[in-house]
């Protein structure tokens, strides 16, 4: 199946275009003309509509999401457990003037009809109460089978506006009704669908995202590390990686290209290169493999202290009866990453530390700031009440080489790491 390459530029531009203002919900189910929705996106997108795709797993085994992500308004929505929205079925759902799916899979026509919530798109799907545009794209069999037309004519029942699919070349060189509408007939279709609605309501639509790191790269170091005593145990601390985790969701959600070098046991963020890593030496050599980056945020606890020798077989603890005695452990210093990034800076390059302290908090912040050659300090009082390792939330003073101190109130980590990455934008101004 083949579309011609100037399909891409057909539909209106016109600022009088009914898509103009208008958010629209795109959801790409797995069917192998899922690639024909790429083109349907900048059809849209160049008619004004802001496009949100929603991804199925298995749209994802045809198109990649980076297209997406690439070429729609917001990032590639995947799943109904979101990293900032606990519900983000319904906030597509709520904020949509349409939503199209395309292709519609019969398990996705069925879901809808059947009203059973298997995913985000299907979960969006039940809780929008805008018009819905159903694009079904099958083989032949499929398409004809009494339950797909079933649940077409439901779906047709309940005021879904379905688009045939077309009589064509379908995948495995079969011939037969199913193929995909065009993308050109898609787009009239939602196009006429839009056109009956009343004037777009600005209270509405959400917040735009920001995505003042466009094209920025950022490297984020998170977790604490693990030192070797012997093949069993370890010298580490009581760091949970959460705050640097906040730090790679909202710097990717801000449009940066994020490589998250991590010991802490959590899923990465999707669309975050993750480099895993346990040791001091370990999290030194990821991050010094990633240091050309514009930002470096290092929010990682890395050990200051690891043992000298690491003992090859588990030490036995012995009987303690018979005059056995503990052993002694000789711990020397580990390499001093954040110094050696700061020595190493290069001209143009925002260079971010964290100070987990416990006394004299903002006085060993400050020293650290000018010993290390940073440009920004987040002092961390990890003693207080609600901040610190393991918590949700952080109580946090942003310091800059400039003298600035800017306190922050308790927090979620996620407000914390947006008031870092703000005060990162504004150094890059």
């Amino acid at each position: 199946m083949t579309d011609s390459a100037d399909q891409s530029e057909t539909g209106p531009r016109s600022a009088a275009s009914p898509f103009a203002g208008r958010r629209v919900v795109l959801g790409v189910s797995g069917g192998i003309a899922a690639y024909k929705a790429i083109i349907l996106c900048r059809l849209m997108m160049d008619a004004g509509a802001h496009v949100v795709p929603v991804m199925t797993a298995a749209a994802q085994r045809f198109v990649g999401r980076a297209t997406f992500d690439a070429l729609a308004s917001e990032r590639v929505q995947t799943s109904i457990f979101g990293d900032d929205d606990p519900i983000p079925h319904t906030t597509l759902g709520q904020t949509a003037d349409a939503v199209v799916v395309a292709p519609a899979t019969a398990r996705v026509i069925g879901s809808y009809a059947a009203g059973i919530s298997d995913g985000l798109l299907t979960a969006t799907l039940l809780a929008t109460r805008a018009p819905v545009v159903v694009c079904p794209a099958m083989h032949t069999e499929m398409w004809e089978h009494d339950a797909v037309q079933h649940n077409i004519d439901v779906l047709h029942g309940r005021g879904v506006h379905i688009v045939v699919p077309e009589a064509g070349r379908l995948a495995g060189g079969d011939v037969g009704t199913g193929r995909l509408a065009e993308p050109s007939t898609i787009f009239a279709s939602v196009e006429a669908v839009l056109a009956e609605l009343p004037e777009p309501d600005p209270a509405r639509q959400p917040p735009q995202p920001r995505r003042d790191f466009a094209g920025v790269s950022v490297t984020v170091s998170a977790g604490g590390t693990r030192e070797a005593i012997d093949p069993v145990r370890f010298i580490g601390n009581r760091s949970s990686g959460k705050q640097g985790y906040a730090i790679a969701t909202a710097a990717r959600d801000r449009g940066a290209e994020v490589t998250l070098v991590t010991s802490a046991p959590l899923s990465p963020p999707e669309g975050v290169r993750e480099v895993r890593v346990e040791s001091a030496a370990e999290m030194e050599a990821a991050v010094t493999a990633h240091a050309d980056a514009d930002v470096i945020v290092m929010a990682a606890a890395v050990a200051d202290f690891r043992p000298a020798d690491v003992v090859a077989q588990k030490i036995k603890k012995g009987d303690a009866d018979r005059g056995a005695e503990a052993p002694v452990i000789v711990l020397e210093h580990t390499q001093d990453i954040l110094a050696g990034l700061g020595a190493a800076k290069p001209a143009g390059q925002v260079l971010v530390g964290f100070a987990a302290e416990t006394a004299d908090v903002l006085d060993n912040a400050a020293q650290k700031l000018a010993r290390k050659n940073l440009d920004v300090m987040v002092a961390n009082d990890v003693s207080a009440a609600g901040a610190g390792f393991a918590h949700d939330t952080n109580i946090v003073t942003i310091l800059l080489a400039d003298g600035t101190v800017r306190p922050l109130p308790i927090c979620s980590k996620r407000e914390v790491a947006d008031a870092v990455l703000d005060t990162v934008a504004e150094l890059r101004r």
